[in-house]
């Protein structure tokens, strides 16, 4: 309740504002807010007059995506991007994967409207993912920089690059759209968004409200993945500038796939998954792993409960060879609340502010129906609640952040300097519970909140305070030559305090007063622009039980950390030349990375016992790397685009743990392909449209050392076909993964190991095969 009257008091403040100021408020033309998504003319622009490595991805080539598709996937086809999904829409967070130069996701930095969405990993601490920040359909254009990201970027985990999404801007004449989709896998979708268009009565208000509902049944196994949303969005013209508000809420429901290993995947097939809906089989794998006999006469192994080769596998009537082959279901539920207020304005010819404050609140729940736990009444002479051979375990999460971010930009004819501050307080509470099930049949949701817990094996709070300053100078020389520099402060307090568990508290920071960027661009000639650039960056320790320096759960590591290690940190070298040709434009970059104090959370088991890790410093990571990409305009209606990534990031130092030394040195980064090359061409006559896009990606390791755990390189490829009947009327048809390729999307989803030459490590999830989806849109 507390967050539906905040997101109320916000947009209600433009509403009551604008009647107030209607007498006074500029024509539309004159605000001075930045131009909207939609002028963009080209699909993708490669970041003309930046010093750094930067591509725009326009909403017009998102809309070409599937309905329903992350934003993520359809940045697959630019330089440099490994992005990983075991759905077809890349929306399954569980299995979602984007890395950048070697860094994975969790080194990266995201923000909606400038609004910080934290790290997006999976149990995330600090935002969420971008899937449940926005609705696809309103995503007005995204921008990709391979580097560090700008001083002004809202992240603290920015180490190797950034992705800044935008959201359309309302339209000046009322209208909207609404469209239906249907596909594979029972897929159903429906959107609609209503724009009211200027108010002059309002003060040339203009507003849109959107919704989402969709569902579909996963690809393989028993289950459905389905997403609620919606969204309003507000501009206002105030004064000399313009009030915008927006608020996005999401109810996101989706079963997991299971975790396979190559061994898994080779005796029971890549279309294995979990049990669901054969509980039979679940209730039976969980009483022969609870049966003391079978310990007993020796036929399972005490410390893992797997056959020991004695006898018969007891396990082997229900498909399977150990209780880790599956499970009844996973499941992950997510209710998030966005919202922010933001105002920009020129003072006077010279000086110009902006603001915005934010909110965010999350509930979520990630479901486990574990065999290693069993009810409370199992095995009780008369029960008939709680009293199944399993349990419902969650890790939980809870988080309410709110925050600040403004500047001031001051016109010095020849220097325009910009000075910065963010702030963010962040209260996040994490807890790991277990809830009973009953043995004759499931008695709970398997897509829904759990509630009355029999047992809290830990619960922790944290707080995380963020305080960023930044100075930047763009000083042009002359209309060839234009040079930026400047520097950001951050300092990242986290603490924590315990509610159930082994006891934790104190405070660790993450600080530092000096981190530099430097760059230079250069017009060479009309159509060449040089461009280089350099810049330092560090990554803020995660508060969270389950990852980070609290992720080991012991007072002693927490001391430890805070007293000798140093949070990872980057330093970035790239420079390259862009054209701009009357047919061709087109981007080629070379960077360097040294990426330092590597930390690595060392998995104590397989990833879904929630076991914790332990933090370690490890040593350092050498990156140099090329990135091309360009797009051939061959005729008005015919386009090419194309992107080449050639990735060399090594391990620089061997690492000890537990008296062990891991021979990682010059070993290939996990999950970091060598190559990677793609391939867009794109018609469209203003009536019929079509694409076909393909995408190689190369061998990726899960190991740390290279030794087993390597695999090997695929190419999918997409492709749509759409017509635009009168009366604004579209059809399109959208298919996925056409050529059916067989192959592994996702690597590292249950972690990365040392080694694995048994190829037993359950941390792949197989792509999906081909699909095919038709959406009808009706604007208006």
């Amino acid at each position: 309740m507390k967050t539906y009257l905040q997101a109320g008091t916000a947009l209600a403040l433009l509403f009551a504002a604008a009647p107030v100021m209607a007498a006074e408020a500029p024509k539309a033309e004159a605000a001075t807010a930045a131009a909207p998504a939609e002028e963009i003319t080209e699909v993708i622009v490669y970041g003309q007059g930046q010093s750094r490595q930067l591509q725009t991805l326009k909403g017009s080539e998102l809309s070409l995506e599937a309905a329903g598709t992350s934003p993520l996937k359809a940045i697959d086809k630019l330089p440099g991007v490994s992005f990983q999904s075991a759905d077809a829409f890349g929306a399954y967070e569980w299995s979602t994967r984007i890395t950048l130069r070697g860094f994975n996701q969790n080194q990266l930095g995201f923000t909606l409207d400038g609004v910080p969405l934290g790290d997006m990993s999976y149990g995330n601490h600090n935002g969420l993912h971008i899937s449940r920040a926005i609705i696809s359909e309103d995503v007005g254009r995204v921008d990709l920089m391979q580097g560090a990201g700008a001083l002004s970027t809202a992240s603290t985990s920015n180490l190797g690059g950034t992705l800044q999404f935008f959201s359309r801007n309302p339209a000046q004449d009322m209208g909207g759209e609404l469209a239906g989709t249907i596909g594979s896998d029972s897929m159903h979708r429906l959107y609609g968004r209503f724009e009211t268009g200027t108010l002059e009565s309002l003060g040339g208000l203009r507003a849109f409200v959107s919704v989402a509902d969709q569902k579909s049944d996963k690809w393989k196994g028993g289950g459905e993945q389905k997403q609620q949303q919606i969204s309003a969005k507000a501009v206002l013209p105030l004064g000399e500038g313009e009030l915008t508000g927006f608020i996005n809420h999401s109810e996101r429901r989706e079963q997991d796939y299971q975790d396979m290993s190559f061994e898994m995947i080779g005796r029971l097939g890549r279309d294995w998954d979990n049990f669901q809906p054969n509980y039979a089989a679940a209730i039976g794998v969980a009483t022969t792993l609870n049966n003391p006999a079978l310990y007993v006469s020796g036929q399972l192994d005490p410390s893992s409960g797997y056959w020991t080769g004695k006898g018969v596998n007891p396990y082997a009537g229900y498909g399977v060879a150990n209780p880790d082959d599956a499970y009844y279901y996973g499941a992950g539920v997510r209710d998030d609340d966005l919202m922010a207020l933001s105002y920009e304005t020129p003072i006077n010819d010279m000086i110009k502010v902006s603001g915005t404050i934010y909110n965010h609140t999350n509930k979520g729940q990630g479901l486990w129906v574990t065999p290693y736990t069993v009810s409370p009444n199992f095995g009780t002479a008369g029960a008939t609640t709680n009293n199944a051979p399993l349990s419902i375990r969650t890790t939980e999460y809870d988080i309410d952040r709110t925050g600040a971010f403004g500047a001031v930009n001051f016109d010095l004819g020849a220097h325009q300097v910009t000075a910065g501050l963010w702030v963010e307080d962040n209260d996040f509470s994490q807890a790991r519970r277990f809830y009973g099930e009953t043995l004759n049949a499931p008695s709970r949701d398997s897509l829904g909140f759990q509630s009355n817990p029999f047992k809290t094996s830990w619960e922790y709070k944290f707080n995380t305070k963020t305080t960023v300053g930044y100075v930047q100078d763009v000083w042009t020389l002359s209309e060839r030559l234009k040079l930026n520099y400047g520097f950001k402060a951050m300092k990242v307090e986290n603490s924590v305090s315990t509610v159930t568990g082994s006891a934790l508290s104190g405070e660790i920071k993450s600080d530092d007063s000096f981190l530099p960027q430097a760059g230079i661009v250069f017009k060479a000639l009309p159509e060449v622009e040089l461009f280089g650039s350099y810049s330092e960056n560090m990554a803020a320790y995660v508060s969270a039980a389950t990852s980070g320096p609290f992720g080991s759960q012991s007072q002693t590591i927490v001391n430890y950390v805070s007293q000798n290690l140093k949070p990872e940190s980057s330093k970035t070298f790239e420079g390259g030349l862009r054209l701009n040709l009357s047919n061709f434009r087109g981007v080629a970059a070379v960077y360097h990375v040294d990426f330092s104090d590597r930390l690595l959370a060392i998995q104590q088991g397989a990833s879904i016992l929630g076991n914790a890790s332990v933090l370690s410093n490890v040593g350092s990571v050498k990156t140099n790397g090329v990135e091309l990409g360009g797009t051939w305009r061959f005729t008005d209606s015919l386009r090419l685009s194309s992107s080449y990534s050639y990735n060399d990031s090594k391990y620089a130092d061997n690492y000890t743990s537990n008296g062990v030394t891991y021979q990682t040195k010059d070993k290939s980064v996990v999950n970091t392909p060598k190559h990677m090359l793609s391939a867009d061409l794109s018609y469209d006559n203003g009536t019929l449209f079509a694409t076909a896009g393909a995408k190689y990606t190369g061998d990726r390791y899960y190991t740390y050392e290279n030794i087993g755990g390597k695999v090997e390189g695929f190419t999918t490829v997409d492709a749509t076909l759409g017509y635009r009947f009168p009366a604004n009327i579209d059809v399109q048809l959208n298919v996925t993964n056409l050529t059916d390729e067989n192959y592994i999307s996702t690597v590292g989803s249950g972690g990365f190991v040392n080694r694995d030459t048994a190829g037993t490590t359950m941390t792949l999830l197989p792509g999906a095969p081909r699909q095919a989806f038709v959406t009808v849109r009706k604007r208006f």
